[in-house]
């Protein structure tokens, strides 16, 4: 059998289009806009699937670790061939996208978000949506948004509870009117400790995409809301927030995060024996002399887009930016002594 072309652009879009919401002049919105996915595990894949499916013009797809076999439970986008192929998330979320969607641009960056590198891919987008899974990441973006004009959508969710707010700069508050500084990590449950139910991984991606499809259209009546879910209680709450105008963010334009004031250059992975350690620059290791030079001290396997190298109670995952992801600690000092020991510091 004779295979068919994908449906006219048109077509493929009618059941949205028609909605009164969006109309073709919301799809045509749409199509012109572009998308910052920060973050593609969890929340970015099912964020970055639904965005393709809608028919938002273009994708830029960025995240910095590598698929394991405990994802699959809650990042839809992938399968089981991804983790095999030991893939980074962007590429794989990059491949599936185009065969979902041919019709629009994506792009994969695989790359951590820092503040040397966050103005310049906030730049290139219409709207920021948040897939991360720690504060330090959403606050630098909270800062970076803010100076730059630009609108992002805050989510987060553990357990099964989760809670979305969409930041317009100029016409709301941010997130440090309503979160001022970020919790203290060690008293704050991880995925690790507490668990993250699939489905309320779904509902606040759901909901995230839904507040920026609001903002992109251009929806006259919406409002800034903060949600508050629990998908398992049943229970579905929203207050609209207040600006703070003593806020040191939106308030007093205080960037802290973004100048590189506030943060960290070790961060402990959410749901992960896993610290990443990333260099005070990007640097471009050389994976031919690396391997060569560990081979005799463990086993290294190279799949063309990163290097990985297991000894017997440790596995190192060195990325094409310099940065490496230490599994089997939380401890960033071990991490940090690791990474001196085998990569070179």
């Amino acid at each position: 059998m004779a295979q068919t072309e994908p449906a006219a652009t048109g077509e493929r879009y009618a059941r949205q289009s028609v909605l009164p919401m969006i109309r073709a002049a919301g799809q045509q919105r749409l199509a012109d806009s572009a998308v910052l996915i920060v973050g593609c595990g969890a929340l970015g894949s099912v964020q970055a699937e639904l965005t393709a499916r809608a028919g938002v013009g273009r994708l830029i797809v960025v995240d910095r670790d590598i698929l394991e076999l405990h994802n699959l439970h809650r990042q839809i986008l992938f399968t089981e061939q991804d983790v095999r192929d030991r893939l980074p998330k962007a590429e794989a979320a990059a491949r599936h996208l185009r065969a979902i969607n041919s019709e629009i641009a994506i792009e994969a960056v695989t790359t951590d978000v820092t503040p040397a590198n966050v103005e310049a891919l906030v730049q290139r987008a219409d709207l920021v949506l948040d897939g991360t899974d720690n504060f330090e990441t959403r606050y630098l973006l909270n800062d970076c948004c803010v100076k730059l004009g630009k609108p992002w959508v805050y989510g987060g969710v553990l357990g099964s509870d989760g809670t979305v707010m969409a930041v317009q700069p100029g016409q709301g508050p941010c997130l440090r009117c309503i979160f001022p500084e970020p919790p203290d990590a060690s008293t704050v449950p991880t995925c690790e400790t507490r668990g993250v139910l699939n489905t309320a991984v779904m509902w606040v991606a759901a909901l995230e995409v839904t507040e920026g499809m609001k903002i992109l259209v251009a929806d006259p009546a919406a409002q800034v809301r903060l949600y508050a879910l629990d998908i398992w209680g049943g229970t579905f709450a929203s207050v609209t927030p207040q600006r703070n105008d003593e806020c040191p963010c939106c308030g007093q334009r205080q960037f802290g995060f973004l100048t590189g004031k506030r943060g960290s250059s070790s961060t402990v992975f959410c749901g992960r024996n896993a610290v990443q350690v990333t260099p005070e620059r990007p640097v471009n290791p050389d994976f031919g002399r690396l391997t060569q030079r560990l081979n005799s001290l463990g086993r290294t396997t190279m799949n063309g887009l990163v290097l990985e190298f297991e000894t017997d109670k440790h596995r190192l995952v060195v990325f094409p930016d310099g940065r490496v992801l230490v599994l089997g600690t939380t401890n960033p000092t071990e991490a940090r002594g690791l990474v001196a020991k085998y990569i070179g510091s």
